[in-house]
């Protein structure tokens, strides 16, 4: 049997994830945008840990001209996709971040730890390695979530081994030490399109009770994930 790591450097996680979600990564960098834009936080370096593909720091790098971006990823598959998106102004590295005594500005963890076994101890280790830190976190918990099994399907196709709630991912984050400066809901039932049949059909019901109240329907449906600025 493979352990959780594995399918990220022997291909088994780009054969069911071809492109590496790049279709999601500009709206992924909007987030980031926001959330740092709010919060008026303009950074000179930036990094990404476990960046994929690298598009969400393209994506950045296209519309923060003055700032430089640095992309750390493990698995060599993803990491040959970076390097065909790297600029004078933007590199990647096929290294682990945490092995490196490097600081930045800002650091990016965009939909990252609930692939890691030992998610805790990662992220107090990445602490150290910028002022603020900016994580998006898929919010799998949910009453239809429970009621569908599809923490299974996200197991079996994007590796999640994981799952969270507004409220635990807070509190994951604070335990480890973390000062919550931010935080909302990303809207991705409404922003990004439908991928099955399933959520096309509740998507008006979701917008419908977003309207009314974002955590019932969160709690409800789910359909969102949680971006965190924190220090």
């Amino acid at each position: 049997m493979k352990n959780t790591t594995q399918i990220y450097v022997d291909g088994t996680y780009l054969q069911k994830n071809p492109t590496w979600h790049v279709a999601d990564s500009p709206w992924k960098a909007e987030q980031v945008k926001n959330i740092l834009s709010k919060n008026g936080i303009k950074p000179t370096t930036v990094s990404e840990v476990g960046c994929g593909a690298g598009e969400i720091l393209r994506q950045l790098s296209i519309t923060m001209p003055s700032t430089s971006f640095t992309g750390f990823e493990l698995s060599p598959q993803a990491f040959e996709l970076c390097k065909t998106r790297a600029t004078d102004k933007l590199e990647y590295f096929h290294e682990n971040i945490i092995e490196n005594k490097i600081f930045f500005d800002v650091l990016l963890c965009i939909d990252v730890f609930e692939h890691v076994e030992d998610y805790i101890g990662f992220i107090r280790e990445l602490q150290s390695k910028a002022t603020y830190k900016v994580f998006h976190i898929p919010l799998d918990i949910s009453v239809l979530s429970v009621m569908r099994n599809s923490m299974m399907t996200s197991r079996k196709s994007v590796g999640h081994i994981h799952y969270f709630t507004q409220q635990t991912a807070i509190a994951t984050l604070k335990d480890c030490g973390y000062e919550i400066i931010d935080s909302f809901y990303t809207t991705s039932f409404s922003d990004l399109p439908s991928k099955t049949i399933k959520a096309k059909i509740v998507k008006p019901f979701q917008k419908l009770l977003y309207a009314i109240s974002p955590d019932w329907m969160v709690k409800l449906t789910g359909g969102c994930s949680l971006i965190v600025l924190s220090k």
